[in-house]
């Protein structure tokens, strides 16, 4: 019995630290049918050189949701799957993937993310994504049907940096088609955070949310707060470990000044 192809589709930029590691998690899959796609912005570090021994490797710029969008154009398989160079699948990710999306018939499919890494802010971070595992208005979609994921234009290019991670899915489910999960998990690889990295990248990630939030108000209340339904949840979880909480609570505070710092300077410029 022939397996549907399925095409992992990584979009690059100087990442030759953490590339080799994602790509040999791709090619120990149980799945057998994979074909890989590394869309590389321009590195100048040997990520292109490192890629070339595993994957298809295609130049496009300037942002994450063009390189999704053009390694996704290029792709053969049946189903594509966009995951990040700094991400680890765990041996039955594509396996179970392909079992959601063909048995259940749904046209996008949820990996639960775990965070790992090293130091005081990376165990806060670890801590956090920790409450998000099977909340639907955090975790977003990594696995599409093609033939509808071109059908909704892919991500949209206008935003960068997370929000293009919920609006997809979100077109995916307005449009009326269905969301599966799975169990296996992808460990980000999130290195040694420090906070000052955290805030910066939220303050360069918000310069563009003001289009996810208009897109998608409902969800993006739920979604863009300092509190979120998911900590409270997990209140047992986070009263185990005061320090980390506690450094995870500050990290948030601090990142969410950067990003509504970020969204007021961009709103002036507009």
């Amino acid at each position: 019995m022939n397996e549907d192809l399925v095409s992992v589709i990584i979009p690059t930029k100087n990442s030759a630290e953490t590339i080799e590691l994602c790509l040999k998690s791709i090619k120990d899959q149980t799945y057998p049918a994979i074909e890989i796609i590394v869309v590389d912005n321009y590195s100048d570090d040997e990520t292109a050189d490192i890629a070339r021994k595993y994957a298809r490797v295609f130049l496009k710029g300037p942002e994450r949701s063009t390189q999704r969008n053009h390694g996704a154009e290029n792709a053969k398989g049946k189903y594509v799957v966009i995951i990040d160079s700094d991400m680890e699948l765990t041996p039955n990710v594509i396996k179970e993937c392909v079992q959601e999306i063909s048995k259940k018939a749904v046209a996008a499919v949820i990996i639960p993310e775990i965070s790992v890494g090293e130091g005081f802010w990376t165990k806060c971070k670890a801590l956090e994504r920790s409450c998000y595992i099977g909340d639907d208005t955090i975790e977003a979609a990594r696995v599409f049907d093609k033939n509808i994921f071109m059908e909704m234009g892919g991500y949209d290019e206008d935003i960068a940096g997370g929000g293009e991670d919920w609006d997809l899915p979100q077109r995916v489910k307005k449009a009326g088609y269905g969301t599966g999960r799975i169990e296996s998990l992808i460990k980000h690889h999130e290195g040694r955070l420090s906070l000052i990295k955290t805030m910066k990248k939220k303050y360069y990630y918000a310069k563009t949310i003001r289009k996810y939030i208009k897109k998608h108000p409902d969800m993006a209340s739920k979604q863009i707060v300092l509190i979120r339904p998911a900590y409270i949840r997990h209140w047992k979880r986070l009263a185990c470990d005061p320090v980390h909480t506690t450094g995870f609570i500050f990290m948030k505070c601090c990142e969410f000044a950067a990003g509504g710092t970020g969204i007021v300077i961009s709103s002036v410029k507009a």
